[in-house]
């Protein structure tokens, strides 16, 4: 849009500079023969004058027309995107790498670009004390480990999944499932708690 809007307006600058440039010119015969004394001002020298200000006018006009600009941008802007391939960014659209040139700060979400999307407890506070979460520690050999077990997975939507191949995968929203698996990795039963709620009745919201 913007390359057309510039091309719009050097058009409108071409055409009134040959509008002036023909007048220039018509006005240049006219006082050529007002001072030559030659009264027939459509002698056939004035018509061929005329002719070759008109004729300069429109070559001014076509000239002035940036036809080929569009044309341009999008061959420079292939180039960038192939260079950007040799760096290992794959560009999908021509215009996202003017964009990606006009930006000044880029802000982006990193879950599941950057990271693997998945969460994992770092540490758990239970009896006063306080746990490394990435170590699974034997939480229900704690008095209180059943409380807290049954609190997270009465309070989550999140569920346990058997695949063909046998393996248990927690599904769910992330960090519900991020519960899950570390009371999984803890040695609590969670399927037992998930089928406990469900026969209880426990509507999840």
């Amino acid at each position: 849009m913007k390359l057309e809007t510039i091309a719009e307006q050097i058009g409108m600058v071409g055409f009134y500079v040959a509008i002036l440039t023909f007048s220039a010119l018509v006005i240049r015969i006219l006082i050529g023969t007002m001072m030559a004394g030659n009264a027939a001002f459509l002698s056939w020298p004035n018509v061929m004058g005329v002719l070759n200000a008109f004729i300069i006018a429109i070559t001014v006009i076509v000239v002035a027309v940036p036809e080929g600009l569009p044309l341009a941008v999008t061959i420079s802007l292939a180039f960038s995107v192939s260079k950007m391939f040799e760096e290992h960014n794959l560009v999908r659209r021509l215009h996202a790498s003017e964009t990606m040139g006009g930006a000044n700060e880029i802000c982006s979400d990193k879950t599941g670009t950057l990271t693997q999307n998945r969460m994992t407890v770092q540490a758990v506070y239970l009896n006063g004390d306080t746990t490394n979460g990435e170590s699974f520690p034997s939480i229900h050999l704690n008095q209180n480990a059943n409380i807290l077990a049954e609190s997270v997975v009465y309070n989550s939507s999140a569920f346990v999944e058997t695949e063909s191949s046998g393996l248990k995968v927690v599904k769910g929203n992330v960090t519900e499932a991020g519960l899950l698996k570390y009371l999984m990795g803890s040695k609590v039963d969670v399927e037992t708690l998930i089928a406990s709620k469900q026969k209880e009745g426990f509507i999840e919201f």
